[in-house]
C-alpha cells in the first residue's frame, strides 16, 4: 500500500514543524516476542519492531533508546514518565485511548487461537466449550475472552507466552489465544511445530481488538505525536517500510485482518 506524494509532502512539513527532543525513549516489553522484537547474548534488542524504531527516529532526526519492562507495566510507566513511547505491539483500543494517546496505525494483524494437532480446528465458542485457553494478562485477547469464550471455557493467564506456549506444549492447556504473528513463530519453532497447530482466527470486534497496533503516548505529548506520524507516514511511502517488513514476513502486515 503506498501513499501519495501530497502525504509525503506533508509529512516532511510536519516534520519541520515540530522542534527536536534531546531523547526519545521507547518502552518495550521485557520479554521475547518474536518477529517483533528480542534481545540477543549481548543485551541487544532486533527484530522487525526495532528496525522500524531505528527508520523512524532516523527520519525525526533523534536519539533514541529503548527501556525495557513488564507488559502490564507500560502503561504505568509510560505515565510516569519512565519512558516517552510505547512501542511494543500494543493494539490501539477505546479503552486504552481513555488512558493514554496513540500513534497512526504501523501494522495489523489477527487474533488467533492455536492447539494440540489432534484438536478440531475451529474458533468459536462452540469450538472451546469445556476447554482451557491460555492468555497473556492485560492483553486485549483477555477482553475478548470476557467476551465471547467466558461462558463456554476456562482461562488461564500468563505473564508471558512463552509461559503459556510450555503448557500447552505439555497439556496443561487446550489452546493459547493471541496474536497471529506470534502464534505462528511459535508454530515454526522447534517446541511448536511437532505439537500444534492453528485453530483458526477469531471474528473481529475492533471495540476489543482495535484499529491496529501503534505507538502509545501520553495524552499531552501532542508534539511527538505529530512528529512520530510524519516519521511513520515517511518511511511507510519511501519504501523503508517494505524493505524492513520483507526481512520478516512474506505479506504486507501493514494491512491484514
Amino acid at each position: 500500500m503506498k501513499l501519495l506524494p501530497t502525504l509525503f509532502a506533508g509529512a516532511a512539513l510536519a516534520l519541520s514543524a515540530v522542534t527536536a527532543q534531546a531523547e526519545v525513549r521507547f518502552g518495550v516489553m521485557n520479554e521475547s516476542y518474536p518477529p517483533f522484537f528480542a534481545k540477543d547474548a549481548s543485551g541487544e534488542w532486533h527484530g522487525w519492531e526495532i528496525d522500524l524504531m531505528n527508520a523512524v527516529c532516523a527520519e525525526m532526526k533523534e536519539k533514541c533508546s529503548i527501556v525495557d519492562i513488564s507488559w502490564d507495566g507500560l502503561i504505568p510507566a509510560l505515565e510516569s514518565r519512565k519512558f516517552d513511547v510505547i512501542w511494543s505491539s500494543m493494539s490501539n483500543t477505546a479503552e486504552r485511548s481513555k488512558v493514554i494517546d496513540f500513534t497512526d496505525k504501523y501494522y495489523n494483524t489477527p487474533s488467533t487461537l492455536i492447539g494440540p494437532k489432534d484438536q478440531k480446528p475451529g474458533a468459536t465458542a462452540d469450538d472451546v466449550k469445556g476447554k482451557t485457553i491460555g492468555i497473556q494478562v492485560s492483553t486485549i485477547q483477555s477482553e475478548y475472552y470476557k467476551k465471547y469464550f467466558a461462558e463456554a471455557a476456562d482461562e488461564k493467564t500468563y505473564q508471558t507466552l512463552d509461559e503459556a506456549f510450555q503448557d500447552l506444549a505439555s497439556g496443561r492447556i487446550d489452546y493459547v489465544f493471541g496474536d497471529s504473528l506470534a502464534l505462528d513463530a511459535f508454530l515454526k519453532s522447534d517446541g511448536g511445530k511437532d505439537c500444534c497447530a492453528k485453530m483458526g482466527d477469531v471474528a473481529d470486534d475492533k471495540e476489543i481488538l482495535g484499529a491496529g497496533v501503534s505507538g502509545g503516548l501520553r495524552k499531552e505529548d501532542t508534539e511527538l505525536k505529530a512528529k512520530l506520524n510524519a516519521a511513520i507516514a515517511a518511511v511507510r511511502t519511501n519504501g523503508q517500510y517494505d524493505a524492513i517488513t520483507k526481512k520478516y514476513f512474506d505479506f504486507d502486515i501493514y494491512g491484514a485482518k
